[in-house]
């Protein structure tokens, strides 16, 4: 069972300074929030693979937001890929690829909760380099997280080491 729902910061979270907010009050299950910031995905070469002016931040206890960006927004071709993971809270994710680098996933007929993130595109930014209005976002620790650590957010993050039992 998960501890920590949003409802009550934890002693060992951090706390937020002016213009931050804690990842710790982030709700279970996860909240959309619209972002009107500037998003750009390059690859670690430099292409430019998606812009935007209109992402919807995922917000989940403990991990940083998931920026999610409108298929308009790709600028290069990504290819769809074998394999996909379930979440208990959106349904069903499908990867894809850029240059044969798995780079991105997706929801497509997401549950009703998140039917306005359906189809739009989430990018690992361990993987590619990803920046909210110029600023280059950290990665969410480990493999399967897909959050982007962005200077107003503060932790500690789902993913780091000794979170497991989070």
């Amino acid at each position: 069972m998960w501890k920590y729902q949003g409802k009550e910061r934890p002693d060992f979270a951090l706390i937020p300074g002016p213009d931050q907010e804690s990842v710790w009050d982030y709700p279970r299950p996860p909240a959309l929030m619209p972002d009107n910031r500037g998003v750009e995905v390059r690859s670690k070469e430099g292409a430019l693979i998606a812009r935007s002016d209109g992402s919807i931040r995922v917000l989940e206890t403990a991990s940083p937001p998931t920026f999610y960006l409108a298929p308009e927004a790709l600028l290069e071709p990504l290819t769809i890929i074998e394999g996909s993971s379930f979440c208990e809270w959106k349904g069903r994710a499908t990867y894809f690829s850029y240059q044969n680098v798995r780079l991105a996933w997706r929801y497509d007929n997401p549950s009703d909760r998140f039917s306005r993130i359906d189809g739009w595109y989430s990018f690992y930014a361990s993987l590619v380099d990803c920046y909210v209005d110029g600023i280059k976002v950290a990665a969410q620790q480990g493999d399967f997280y897909g959050g982007w650590i962005t200077p107003e957010v503060v932790g500690p993050f789902k993913g780091d080491p000794g979170t497991l039992g989070w």
